[in-house]
């Protein structure tokens, strides 16, 4: 079921730059009203997830060890799937980049550097424009 955009209220965002996290924070905790888990890696989010029980997840793309696309990959694959719709946050925005992310399933790509000003609303632009298509079942 696809996710409403005024429902989205808990974001797990993913990101291994500390200084990038500290901006994300502050533009979707305190500019947006979202409740929002940082991770520093793909395997904290693994670990964090089900406790935190996201409406949405936000994965940057670059990151060591293991990537944004393996992430969306190994929450998919974890013990009840994954249940919220994912945004990736990347400078790769080659088109053909940004198809592939959209075929794994994500619901939009956030261009780096992001406005920490309007980063909220551009999430819940991408969540109410896929409101009626709900592409988290894509591979």
């Amino acid at each position: 079921m696809p996710v409403q955009a005024d429902s989205v209220q808990r974001i797990l965002y993913v990101e291994d730059d500390p200084d990038i996290r500290s901006v994300a924070e502050l533009a979707l905790v305190d500019v947006g009203g979202f409740e929002v888990l940082l991770c520093e890696s793909g395997r904290e989010a693994l670990d964090s997830i089900d406790d935190f029980g996201p409406d949405l997840v936000l994965l940057d793309v670059m990151m060591p060890v293991m990537d944004g696309p393996e992430t969306l990959q190994a929450l998919r694959a974890r013990q009840g799937g994954l249940d919220a719709p994912v945004v990736f946050m990347t400078a790769r925005l080659q088109p053909s980049e940004v198809e592939e992310y959209l075929e794994m399933g994500a619901i939009g790509v956030i261009p780096k550097p992001f406005d920490p000003m309007t980063l909220a609303e551009q999430i819940r632009q991408l969540v109410s424009t896929n409101q009626g298509a709900d592409r988290r079942d894509l591979r």
